[in-house]
């Protein structure tokens, strides 16, 4: 069977900054991203059903007959067994919501107007984790890092732990292979630690649970963590985190704090970089919404920075509760920092002007060259395609 992962526009939108430069399948939460989820779950890969300029770099593959499956849902076993029994006709709901459904080729590029006559619905009995609005990556990664661990570690041995390390809690450690961990801390208490294939925990290093650090990524010496946080690939930490999302390849390698935070890919947070994440009044945060265009309630009472692809932010930055940064922003000064920061914006307190675009790539390519990635046309054409949409309006 063919499977395809679809955006939900109104999700889609929810989930924006994070989703300009990537279908919402390609979220990490937890220790995998969702595709990689359902890949795992279906044994097969999948492709997307998303916005057109996106669909270049992330595209669709249709068959004969195929599975559409909403990509905002993180499978189980018991969701993912369904799907796989999908027939013509059928559809998987849980309450209002849509989870997967059977469609032919030629139903592809006309899902809006298909009729729901004759369709059976199946309805599966356990709530599905959602990631529905951007503050769900963290405040649901827990919930994820506990599921992916049980579906990557079943019927595996982990790798030899060092003696020099410490392990609090019932010892749920998972190293993958090439893994390096010395003279660290690890606190299972709460919920298991995975340290993925050629990571390193540096000394000094004390981590709580659930935590999970990606294939190639690095924590720094003396760093203190508290879970549930995900150091996605190839992405460097330090300093105090608390119950963050890194998706990959982005830098908060220095002191300072990061705390109920999203940081997408491409990032880097200068040295004593700060984040609030609690209001002095302790009131529900509110944060910046695309679809809206005004700030609304995350009904969180802690929620720090929402940062998208490739922004990055100069030592002693400081972040206020609810900071939502879009793509490719480059963000200094002193003194906190607005709420909402656009895309392709450079400045800081003292004001703000129009990132340039030819100079926000050629700094692309020296980032991705630093990692020994090169940025081809594929990246260059999506970057431009983000610019042009956030240039028509700022807020957008």
């Amino acid at each position: 069977m063919n499977y395809i992962l679809f955006d939900d526009s109104i999700v889609r939108t929810n989930l924006l900054p994070l989703t300009f430069m990537r279908p919402i399948a390609d979220i990490r939460v937890g220790i995998l991203t969702i595709r990689e989820k359902w890949e795992m779950h279906l044994n097969t890969k999948t492709s997307t059903l998303t916005e057109s300029y996106l669909s270049k770099k992330f595209k669709i593959v249709k068959e004969k007959e195929n599975i559409l499956i909403n990509a905002s849902v993180c499978p189980t076993a018991e969701i993912a067994d369904a799907v796989m029994n999908l027939r013509p006709n059928q559809t998987i709901v849980y309450q209002d919501t849509i989870i997967a459904l059977h469609v032919k080729a030629e139903d592809l590029d006309n899902l809006g107007d298909a009729s729901s006559d004759g369709i059976e619905e199946i309805s599966i009995a356990n709530p599905p984790v959602r990631i529905g609005h951007t503050w769900e990556v963290f405040s649901k990664n827990g919930i994820a890092i506990q599921d992916d661990f049980e579906l990557l570690t079943k019927d595996r041995k982990s790798q030899k732990l060092s003696s020099t390390n410490t392990v609090i809690g019932d010892g749920k450690v998972f190293v993958e292979k090439g893994a390096r961990v010395e003279c660290a801390v690890l606190n299972t208490t709460a919920g298991p630690v995975y340290i993925g294939r050629d990571s390193e925990i540096m000394e000094g290093a004390i981590i709580r649970g659930p935590f999970a650090l990606c294939e190639g990524a690095q924590v720094k010496m003396a760093a203190k963590i508290y879970g549930p946080t995900t150091v996605g690939p190839y992405s460097r930490v330090g300093g105090e985190i608390n119950n963050s999302v890194l998706f990959g390849y982005s830098n908060k390698a220095h002191d300072g704090f990061l705390g109920h935070s999203v940081i997408a890919e491409w990032c880097n947070l200068g040295a004593d970089t700060n984040t609030s994440n609690l209001k002095n009044t302790y009131d529900t945060v509110r944060i910046w919404s695309y679809g809206k265009q005004t700030f609304v309630s995350t009904s969180q009472q802690f929620c720090g920075l929402i940062m998208a692809d490739h922004s990055k932010c100069g030592i002693n930055t400081m972040f206020n509760t609810g900071t939502v940064v879009g793509v490719n922003a480059n963000i200094f000064g002193s003194g906190f920092q607005r709420n909402f920061i656009p895309s392709f914006t450079w400045g800081g307190t003292a004001g703000h002007t129009n990132y340039d675009l030819k100079r926000a790539i050629e700094v692309a390519e020296l980032v991705y060259a630093r990692r020994n990635k090169s940025l081809d046309e594929v990246e260059k054409e999506l970057l431009t395609s983000v610019y042009n949409l956030t240039l028509k309006n700022k807020y957008l």
